[in-house]
């Protein structure tokens, strides 16, 4: 006997083998039990979620002599010769051959009969939006007004190509992609009916590059079983077959593109080609990467919305924090166009490693969301560039000096958080910028030393440290306008932000922003610190040292009186 393929094997008989389309079995059975049969209907969906299999399901079911909540019982002999195909009461049509008028003629006059045994003539036109036009128009009389004994079950894929005169004279039913777990629960029973040994792993990724069809699911398991019978059909084995290419893979390029390595990323691509990948799946799947990865920055509950594993979520949350979402979508944007290139390009290699080449270099592109990705970097840049420059650091340092003594003024140096504006780091956009004239200005007052308790030190030094990095995490609306603040003391727990422009101020000092500041600053660094904002008065210095008390009672030897 001939093997039969996996989908044909498997297709459904009942309603109940059906799966994934709940909403439309539960509709159609209730139209058998309840006798409200309509005379048209049109299945529209993606190929393989079982629009033709529901069709004969349905087909037998109103014509069976003895049904069962509304399925067939395919015992009798009418639910037998239906199953067989030697029924002359159930016509299934393909409308990409049998697309011409005097086909739907033939159809006109066939329907005058009725049917030699059960209670229903079922014509099923497949792929009907493939009739022309003519005969769409021979079809509309007979849809509208067919004998009581004739159902018209219309399927397609396109459902926006079939006219909507025809539409209007039928029930419509839109068929949904198949969850993955869903797929991916009944492959499992087959593999086991089949006897077939399956790791549960590439089970899934089957599913998953299915694409919401069964057929293809079960196609692909055909594949990957054939190549690899008798043995235990793994998940690495599933991605030879496939030609596709391990989440790791695209782990490394990512962080590859993330930090401009175009070398590295071109050794990344030649390593699929000589393993012999499918680059056009690979492309596919790399949009779906960065995807998922846009869902994890961008969502609040983004765990529940992607299909992985623990390890795989840590890494995707470690990149997260890698890059921007408009960088991200910049990188979906390139490789969606290039996915459409691929499929009529002889070279695709070389689009491939231009659209890498792209990624690592923005400014290669002209277009908007390349000018402001490379606008972001030019900010980090200038984030991270010193706050003062050595000349206004030593005409500091001598000024100390003459007021405090040469020794004072040296211990005092030495402590930590005894710098001003610049102890927030390298970091830090946290500065007022302090050159040219405004910096001449303030190097001419001596900077004040003012005291405080231990634990606001800590709390100070900690958060200007960081500053630069937690306003390019929280990106949006708080990174342009958090830019020439300087943070001060305000309490236990508090800190001010301190604001040189009014209208960052005002956007700044939005209780929603202060909000998910304090709740940012909570999750990464452990501390339930509180902040409130001002604007900076006029003339204000900016150069005050904080030090703990008992810092400076060491430096200066002398009793200090600690600000409140």
């Amino acid at each position: 006997m001939s093997y039969t393929a996996l989908y044909r094997k498997w297709r459904p008989v009942r309603f109940d083998d059906v799966c994934g389309q709940d909403h439309i079995v539960q509709t159609l059975q209730n139209q058998i039990i309840s006798q409200r049969i309509g005379h048209a209907y049109l299945f529209c969906g993606t190929r393989g979620t079982g629009k033709t299999s529901i069709a004969k399901i349905f087909s037998r079911a109103v014509n069976c002599e003895h049904p069962v909540n509304g399925s067939p019982c395919n015992e009798c002999e009418t639910c037998k010769s239906i199953l067989s195909g030697s029924s002359m009461n159930v016509v299934e049509i393909d409308a990409a051959s049998n697309n011409g008028v005097e086909n739907i003629r033939e159809i006109r006059e066939q329907v005058q009969y009725p049917p030699t045994e059960g209670k229903y003539r079922v014509y099923i036109i497949d792929e009907v939006h493939m009739l022309s036009v003519g005969a769409f128009n021979a079809l509309l009389k007979t849809l509208e007004e067919p004998p009581s004994y004739v159902i018209f079950i219309l399927a397609t894929t396109e459902v926006h190509k079939i006219p909507i005169t025809v539409l209007s004279r039928c029930q419509r039913y839109d068929f949904k992609r198949i969850t993955i777990d869903t797929i991916a629960g009944r492959l499992r029973e087959l593999v086991d009916a089949e006897k077939i040994e399956v790791e549960e792993k590439a089970l899934r990724y089957i599913a998953k590059a299915a694409d919401g069809s069964m057929r293809d699911a079960l196609s692909l398991l055909d594949q990957c079983v054939a190549f690899h019978y008798g043995t235990l059909l793994t998940y690495d084995n599933v991605l030879d077959v496939l030609g596709a290419v391990d989440t790791a893979v695209f782990s490394e390029l990512l962080r590859a593109v993330i930090a401009k390595d175009t070398t590295a990323c071109m050794k990344q691509l030649e390593e699929m080609v000589i393993q012999g990948r499918e680059l056009g799946q690979f492309v596919i799947d790399f949009i779906w990467y960065l995807r998922n990865l846009l869902i994890l920055k961008t969502t609040d509950d983004a765990e529940s919305m992607l299909e992985m594993s623990e390890e795989n979520l840590n890494q995707l949350r470690e990149e997260a924090q890698m890059i921007e979402g408009e960088t991200l979508m910049r990188y979906i944007r390139i490789f969606s166009e290039l996915s459409g290139q691929l499929r009529y390009a002889s070279q695709k290699r070389v689009l491939i490693e231009i659209a890498l080449i792209k990624l690592t270099k923005p400014q290669m592109e002209q277009n908007l969301d390349s000018i402001l990705q490379r606008l972001d970097e030019l900010e980090e840049r200038l984030d991270e560039a010193p706050v003062m420059s050595p000349d206004l650091m030593q005409q500091m340092s001598a000024q100390m000096t003459s007021q405090m003594g040469t020794q004072g003024a040296a211990d005092l140096a030495g402590l930590p958080g005894s710098a001003s504006v610049e102890a927030a780091g390298a970091d830090s956009p946290a500065a007022f910028s302090m050159s040219g004239q405004g910096a001449a200005l303030q190097a001419s007052v001596p900077p004040a030393q003012v005291a405080i308790p231990k634990a606001q030190l800590e709390d100070l030094n900690l958060i200007r440290q960081e500053w630069g990095k937690i306003i390019r995490e929280l990106g949006g609306a708080i990174r342009p306008s958090f830019r020439d603040t300087i943070l001060e003391p305000s309490g236990d727990s508090c800190l001010c932000i301190v604001f040189s422009i009014r209208d960052n101020y005002e956007i700044g000092s939005r209780p929603t922003i202060l909000g998910e500041l304090e709740k940012h600053v909570k999750e990464r660094y452990g501390k339930d610190i509180y902040f409130k904002t001002r604007l900076r008065d006029e003339g204000e210095r900016l150069n005050t040292i904080y030090v703990s008390d008992e810092e400076l009672k060491e430096a200066i030897h002398m009793e200090i009186q600690v600000e409140d």
